[in-house]
């Protein structure tokens, strides 16, 4: 069942942005978000089900209501919503479900995993619970949940709707956003600065780098952290010295 409200641009995730996105970690987008006045882009209360599991795409909702049992019977039950947009969901596609942060029942289970990885989906997430945690982990689908439970769906949630904007672990998101996640989280970037957030978190994570081998090296962090005038001079001849080295390579 589709909403008139999904109104949000939507904006091709290139392979060149995916690429960057890929290498910029979530804390360094969040903290590029937060310049730009974005503090309302993080999913909190996710955790990967796999560690070390990044994803980057753009996302496909999906929205459960609280479990009631005349609603459960005309929406749960067959070829629900929750059934419809696994099966429709897209190559590079990250399905994000509403569960208002229910962890009592479970959102889906390995046979929605597998159909989300058959169909190329970048990864799941939602703010529900999942269940056969371990056979879903062994799909290799990123899941990223609230938590294990091993009841069904239909304990505390009905299926309602999908394809509209929605909410998942406090943050509002729209079809068409972007969504990276790794072990920091997710984080949700609108489309229209997906590549100036990208650019400007890679290159925080090398200045960062940087710094982090002056203080292995015993500098400390007293003006270096962030850098002053006379380390960032340094930190820019550096740079250009690596730019010659590179250029001069055969």
């Amino acid at each position: 069942m589709s909403s008139p409200l999904n109104t949000a641009p939507i904006s091709p995730l290139t392979t060149t942005l995916r690429a960057k996105l890929t290498l910029a970690p979530v804390a360094g987008l969040s903290a590029q978000l937060r310049r730009k006045g974005l503090e309302g882009v993080f999913i909190d209360g996710v955790h990967p089900l796999v560690p070390g599991q990044k994803f980057v795409g753009t996302a496909r909702t999906l929205r459960f209501v609280p479990f009631r049992e005349d609603l459960f019977a005309s929406h749960g039950s067959g070829y629900n919503a929750q059934k419809r947009t696994f099966d429709t969901v897209q190559q590079g596609e990250v399905l994000v479900i509403e569960a208002r942060g229910e962890k009592g029942s479970a959102t889906l289970g390995d046979v929605l995993a597998i159909r989300a990885r058959a169909r190329g989906a970048a990864a799941v997430v939602t703010d529900g619970g999942v269940r056969d945690t371990e056979a879903v982990a062994a799909v290799g689908l990123p899941v990223f949940t609230a938590g294990p439970h091993p009841a069904v769906l239909g304990r505390k949630h009905v299926p309602w709707d999908a394809d509209l904007t929605i909410a998942c672990g406090g943050a509002t998101v729209q079809p068409g956003d972007i969504l990276v996640g790794d072990a920091d989280g997710v984080i949700v970037i609108p489309p229209g600065i997906a590549e100036e957030i990208a650019d400007a978190a890679i290159a925080q994570e090398e200045e960062d780098g940087w710094i982090a081998q002056q203080v292995a090296a015993g500098h400390p962090v007293q003006e270096l952290f962030p850098m002053n005038a006379e380390w960032r001079a340094r930190y820019e001849a550096d740079r250009a010295a690596e730019s010659d080295t590179m250029r001069a390579a055969p």
